[in-house]
C-alpha cells in the first residue's frame, strides 16, 4: 500500500493553473461576455418561427410554394369567422356586411386571394347557415405574416353591425402559439428558479455552494439565446427551441456544477488545499463533465440529419447550451472556487434542522447498502426491472402519428375556437382539403378533356366527397356541375389546381391513404399533391428515411466515447441498451396520456388522438443524451475505483455510493425544471416537459440504482474485458479520469484470482502496470 500525501498549497499546472492563476480576471471576462450575450440575444423570441414540421424538399412543399405563387386563393392562411347570431348569413344586412369586410380585407397591403361565402364559395358556409368564412392569404414568411396580422387584426376582430368576427387560420394559430410559448416560458422560469435554488440548498447545505450551479445555468441560457439570435440571420429557428434552452441550460449546468462542486468539497474534506483540490477535481470530475457534454451534444446533434427545421432547431439550441454549460462549469466554477476556498461551505441554512439530531453517518451509506442488496440478488433485480420497463412502454405499440394543429393551444384560444367551429360545422373541412398542382409536361398542354378525365378518376377514389377542378365539380367518378367563373380561375399560365374534399378527418389514416392513392394515378401531366394530409405523409416518410442515420450516429459515437472512457467493449454496449430501455416509460406515457387522453382533464389539454410526428424523435434524442449524462457520472466513478483497486464488486458499490445521491438530486432538479416547462398551455410543450421529466427520474431512480449494478454484477469482471489491440489503443488514446491523488482510506484488494471471472478473461486489474496509477486503499 502506498500512501500519497496531498500538498496544501503551491502552484497548479494544466487547465487548473490557467483558470485559477487570475480568478478575478477570469470571472470579470466571463461577466463581460455574459453581458454581451444579453445584448446580442435581445429580441430573439420575436425572430423565432412556430412551424418547421414540413420537409422543404418534399413534393408537398414544392406544390405549396407553387400554389402560393400562382394561385394564392388556393392556400388561405387567414380565416375570418363571421357569426350572424340569431339570423342567417343570407340575410341582406349580414350579406352586405360580409361583402364589405371582404372588400376591406382585399384592400389591405400584403393580403391577397380574398374570397368569401358571399362571393359564391358555397363551402364557406356552415351547415346551419349561421356562420360563414372570409378566406385570404397574408404573403411573406412567418415573421412578416405575424406583423401583418398584428396590424390588421384589431380592425376586424369583434362586432361589426349585425355580425361578430373572430380570427383563425394557420397564420393566427402560429401567432398565438408563439405568444403563448413566450408567456409560458417566462412563467416556467419564475417557477423553476426558486424551487431549484431551494433544492440546491438542501443538497449542498450551503447557500454559497447552491448559488454556483444556478449561476452557471443562467450563463448557459443567456449565451444560447445569443447563439440562436445569430442563427436566425441565416436559417429558420423554432420558437419551441427556447424551451429546450431553459430546461437544458438549468438542468445540465446544475448537473455539471453539482458534480464539480461536490468533488471539490470531497477533496477539501480529505485535507487538500484549495488549489490542489481544484486540480484534482478538474482531473476527475472535470473530465467526466467533458465526456458527459460530448455524449449529450452528440445525441442532440443527430437531429441535424432531419430536414425539418423544427428538429434542427433543437440541435442548434442543444449543442449550444450543452457546450456553454460545460465551458462555464470548467471555467467559472474553478475560478470561483479558487476565490471561495473553504468559504464554499458558508451560510449553512440547514443547520437549524439538524439541531438535536445525531450526526449523519458516512455519506452515501444508504446507496451502498442498496447496491449490495441489488448485487446479491442481481438476476432477480435485472429481470424484474427490465420486465417492468417493457410493460410501461407497451402503450407505444398503439401510437398514431399526426400533425400539429390548433388543438395544441388552450381550448379558450381564439384561433382554436375558430378552427374547432370549422371542423364541427363546415362541410369538407375548409383549409384542410387536399390540393393538387397540375403542370403541363414539355411538349404538351393542359386541356379540359384531360383535366375532366383526371378529376373524374380522383373523385371515384375511396374517401372522396367532391373534387373541384377547372373542368367542373366531380363526385363518384362523374361530373356533377359544369365549370363556372370560380372553376375557370383554377387555371392560368399552363398550370392549374384541383381541390379534393375528403369525407373523414383531415389527417386520419383514410386521408393519408387517399394522398397515396392520388399519387398512384398516372395522368398525362405532372400532378403534385399537397395539403395537411400530404404534408404529414411526406414528413413521416422523411423521418423514416433519415431515422436510421440519426440512430447510427448516436449509437456509434456513444460506443466510441464510452470505450474511450472505460477501455471496455461490453460497457459501451450495456450503456446503449440500458439507456434505450430507460426511455420506455416515457414513450408509453406519451401515448397513454397525450394520444389516448388519460389525465387530459387534470393536465388541461385537448387530445387529438395522435402524436405529432417529430415529437418522439426529439424526445428520444434529448432523453437519451440526458441518460448518457447520468451514465457517464456513474461509470466514471466506478472506473476510477476499479483502476485504483481492481475489485469489480467493490468498484460498483463505490460508484453507486458516491454518485447515487448526486445523480438522484440532479435528476430531481432537472425534473422540476421540465415539469415547470410542462405547465405550458401548449400541448406539445407539455408533452415534452412531462415526458422528459419522467424519463430522467426513471433513469436515475430505476436504471442507475437497480438495473446497472445488477447487470454489472452478472457480467462480473468480464465487464472490463477488451481484446488486446483495443486495450493497447485505449492505453494510447483513452481519456479516463486518471489518478485523483487522494489520501489513503483503505486497502487495495487483489482480485487476480477472482473466481467469478470467466475462463479466458483477462484477470489482471486494469490498474496494474499503468503509469501514474497508485494502488491505494478504498
Amino acid at each position: 500500500m502506498t500512501v500519497v500525501k496531498r500538498p496544501h498549497g503551491g502552484r497548479t499546472r494544466g487547465w487548473a493553473g490557467v483558470v485559477t492563476a487570475r480568478p478575478r480576471l477570469t470571472l470579470l471576462l466571463v461577466l463581460l461576455l455574459t453581458a454581451l450575450a444579453v445584448v446580442a440575444g435581445r429580441g430573439v423570441a420575436d425572430r423565432l418561427g412556430s412551424g418547421g414540421w414540413q420537409d422543404p424538399a418534399a413534393e408537398s412543399a414544392y406544390a405549396t410554394k407553387a400554389l402560393e405563387k400562382h394561385f394564392p386563393a388556393s392556400q388561405p392562411n387567414l380565416l375570418l369567422l363571421v357569426d350572424s347570431g340569431t339570423t342567417t348569413v343570407d340575410a341582406p344586412e349580414v350579406a352586405a356586411e360580409g361583402r364589405a369586410l371582404a372588400r376591406k380585407l382585399a384592400g389591405e397591403a400584403s393580403v391577397t386571394g380574398v374570397t368569401s361565402y358571399w362571393d359564391g364559395a358555397a363551402t364557406l358556409r356552415d351547415r346551419d347557415g349561421r356562420e360563414a368564412l372570409i378566406a385570404a392569404r397574408i404573403v411573406g414568411d412567418e415573421s412578416a405574416a405575424a406583423k401583418v396580422l398584428d396590424r390588421i387584426a384589431p380592425a376586424y376582430r369583434g362586432d361589426h353591425g349585425p355580425v361578430k368576427v373572430t380570427i383563425g387560420g394557420p397564420v393566427a394559430v402560429r401567432h398565438e402559439l408563439q405568444t403563448t410559448i413566450q408567456e409560458d416560458l417566462l412563467w416556467a422560469e419564475m417557477i423553476a428558479l426558486p424551487i431549484t435554488l431551494l433544492l440546491l440548498v438542501m443538497v449542498f447545505g450551503s447557500a454559497v455552494a447552491a448559488l454556483l450551479p444556478l449561476g452557471v445555468g443562467i450563463i448557459a441560457i443567456l449565451g444560447t439565446d445569443a447563439v440562436l439570435r445569430g442563427l436566425t440571420e441565416f436559417t429558420d429557428v423554432s420558437v419551441f427551441a427556447q424551451n429546450l434552452t431553459t430546461a437544458l441550460g438549468l438542468g445540465l449546468a446544475i448537473d455539471y456544477a453539482l458534480f464539480i462542486v461536490r468533488r471539490f468539497r470531497e477533496e477539501l474534506g480529505q485535507g487538500a488545499g484549495t488549489l490542489p483540490a481544484i486540480a484534482a477535481t478538474l482531473r476527475t470530475a472535470g473530465r467526466t463533465v467533458l465526456f458527459s457534454a460530448m455524449t449529450v451534444a452528440v445525441s442532440l446533434a443527430a437531429m441535424l440529419v432531419f430536414p425539418q427545421y423544427f428538429l434542427r432547431s433543437f440541435a442548434y439550441a442543444g449543442i449550444a447550451v450543452v457546450s456553454i454549460a460545460a465551458a462555464a462549469a470548467l471555467v467559472v466554477l474553478p475560478a470561483a472556487l479558487a476565490l471561495l476556498g473553504q468559504r464554499v461551505n458558508a451560510l449553512d441554512l440547514t443547520r437549524l434542522f439538524r439541531r438535536g439530531r445525531p450526526a449523519r453517518g458516512e455519506p452515501g451509506a444508504g446507496w451502498g447498502r442498496l447496491a449490495r442488496l441489488v448485487m446479491r440478488r442481481a438476476p432477480l433485480f435485472a429481470l424484474a426491472t427490465t420486465a417492468g420497463l417493457v410493460v410501461l412502454g407497451l402503450p407505444f405499440l398503439r401510437v398514431e402519428f399526426g400533425t400539429a394543429d390548433d388543438r395544441q393551444l388552450p381550448a379558450s384560444a381564439e384561433s382554436h375556437v375558430v378552427q374547432q367551429h370549422i371542423r364541427e360545422n363546415f362541410p369538407g373541412s375548409p383549409g384542410g382539403a387536399i390540393d393538387i398542382l397540375i403542370d403541363s409536361r414539355p411538349g404538351s398542354r393542359l386541356d379540359q378533356a384531360s383535366l375532366a378525365d383526371y378529376s373524374g378518376k380522383v373523385s371515384a377514389l375511396p374517401g372522396v366527397e367532391r373534387v373541384d377542378s377547372p373542368a367542373g365539380q366531380f363526385a363518384g367518378g362523374r361530373r356533377v356541375a359544369e365549370p363556372g367563373p370560380a372553376q375557370a380561375a383554377r387555371a392560368a399560365d399552363g398550370a392549374a389546381y384541383v381541390t379534393v374534399l375528403a369525407k373523414g378527418e383531415v389527417v386520419d389514416q383514410a386521408s393519408q391513404q387517399l394522398v397515396r392513392d392520388i399519387r398512384a394515378q398516372h395522368p398525362p401531366f405532372t400532378a403534385s399533391v399537397t395539403g395537411i394530409a400530404a404534408v404529414l405523409v411526406d414528413s413521416k416518410d422523411s423521418i423514416a428515411d433519415r431515422l436510421p442515420w440519426a440512430l447510427a450516429i448516436i449509437v456509434v459515437v456513444t460506443l466510441l466515447l464510452v470505450f474511450l472512457l472505460t477501455g471496455s467493449v461490453l460497457i459501451p454496449l450495456q450503456a446503449v441498451v440500458l439507456n434505450a430501455l430507460s426511455l420506455t416509460a416515457m414513450f408509453g406515457a406519451v401515448v397513454w396520456v397525450f394520444q389516448e387522453g388519460h389525465l387530459s382533464g387534470p393536465l388541461s389539454f385537448t387530445s387529438t388522438g395522435d402524436i405529432e410526428t417529430t415529437l418522439p424523435v426529439l424526445m428520444f434524442c434529448v432523453a437519451f443524451g440526458l441518460s448518457m449524462d447520468y451514465g457517464v457520472f456513474l461509470l466514471s466513478r466506478i472506473k476510477e475505483e476499479y483502476d485504483r483497486t481492481g475489485d469489480h464488486r467493490a468498484a460498483v458499490e463505490f460508484g453507486v455510493r458516491r454518485t447515487g445521491g448526486l445523480i438522484t438530486a440532479a435528476a430531481v432538479i432537472l425534473a422540476v425544471v421540465m415539469v415547470a416547462i410542462g405547465t405550458s398551455r401548449v400541448t406539445n410543450t407539455k408533452m415534452l416537459g412531462f415526458g422528459i421529466a419522467l424519463a430522467v427520474l426513471m433513469d436515475a431512480m430505476v436504471v442507475r440504482s437497480l438495473l446497472v449494478p445488477a447487470v454489472m454484477r452478472m457480467t462480473g469482471r468480464a465487464t472490463w474485458w477488451a481484446p488486446g489491440p483495443l486495450r493497447r489503443l485505449h492505453a494510447r488514446i483513452g481519456l479516463s479520469e486518471g489518478e485523483s491523488a487522494g489520501p489513503a482510506t483503505g486497502t487495495g484488494t487483489d482480485t487476480s484470482a477472482d473466481p467469478e471471472a470467466p475462463e479466458g478473461a483477462d484477470r489482471t486489474p486494469l490498474a496494474a502496470g499503468r503509469p501514474g496509477v497508485v494502488n491505494r486503499s478504498a
